[in-house]
């Protein structure tokens, strides 16, 4: 029997999907030039967060859960990201680490039902592990072992927010998302005027030119309305299986955009490091799933 596959206008829509999030780097590293990195992360999510409370009922989860995933998510993943990318890490290689949550989002979800992690899975890890080394010792002025650890522990924020998401037992992301940014931009305010300053507020405010906000509102529109709405749309009417196995593809995109775009080199040792990397992502993802077709 043939195995299923996505209809071809499900496949374009995945792929666009996966080539918003994956040239959203870019984007990121557009709006950064004016606007300080906090004060950027948290425009995203109060733009996020109205009007869309008026557009979607909040999902019926604890406030508590919403609370930690906002904070996870905005002040953890995103936060940090944008702090990383504000000189610290190249867009292009910012894509591929932070992907590192998937290995984190496995050993957590591990480390909570007590199970032991399976030869594939060091496998998987050790992989990825040799991808961040060549990072490491590749370090320059676009990308230094600050950007590196930041964009780590990043990683590790968005896999927290993916335990408490699963604990959810959510099955539509966006109100989720939407309801969790409540939570997400009070902090990133108050941490952008205890750390950035009103001074960089508002000259940031002040120089922030169309570039500026159309990069502030492909955060919200793009990558949040859109990515989570479609991407929903996917898994609700295709098995997992078929679905996340495509996000496979938005270090590529995030990596080929740079090199497009803004002109990021890419030297043998970023493209390795890339191969380590999504070696140990496809291995991690797919293998299990290798394993039950073969054995079905």
């Amino acid at each position: 029997m043939d195995a299923p596959l996505l209809p071809f206008r499900h496949f374009l829509l995945g792929l666009a999907v996966v080539a918003v999030w994956g040239t959203n780097f870019v984007v990121i590293h557009e709006g950064l030039k004016h606007l300080p990195p906090l004060l950027f992360a948290a425009l995203r999510f109060l733009f996020a967060a109205l009007p869309g409370i008026f557009l979607f009922p909040r999902p019926r989860v604890p406030w508590s859960h919403l609370a930690a995933y906002g904070i996870l998510i905005g002040t953890g993943q995103f936060g940090l990201l944008f702090i990383a990318m504000n000189g610290f890490i190249s867009p292009g290689l910012a894509s591929l680490v932070i992907q590192s949550q998937v290995f984190f989002t496995i050993a957590l979800a591990m480390r909570l039902s007590g199970e032991t992690i399976r030869p594939f899975q060091w496998v998987a890890l050790g992989l990825g592990l040799a991808g961040l080394g060549v990072i490491l010792t590749h370090t320059d002025g676009t990308t230094t072992p600050l950007g590196l650890a930041l964009v780590l522990v990043a990683a590790l924020s968005w896999a927290g927010g993916n335990i408490v998401a699963r604990h959810s037992r959510v099955t539509n992301m966006l109100p989720y998302v939407i309801w969790g940014s409540v939570f997400s931009a009070p902090p990133l305010f108050a941490l952008s005027f205890a750390l950035e300053g009103w001074d960089a507020i508002r000259a940031g405010l002040v120089q922030a030119d169309a570039v500026t906000w159309a990069a502030v509102l492909w955060q919200t529109v793009g990558n949040t309305m859109f990515g989570y709405a479609a991407w929903g749309w996917l898994l609700s009417r295709h098995p997992a299986a078929l679905v996340t196995p495509m996000a496979l593809l938005v270090p590529l995109f995030g990596m080929g955009a740079s090199a497009l775009l803004l002109g990021e080199p890419l030297p043998m040792w970023k493209i390795a490091a890339a191969l380590l990397v999504m070696s140990g992502l496809v291995l991690g993802l797919l293998y299990p799933r290798w394993q039950r077709h073969r054995a079905a």
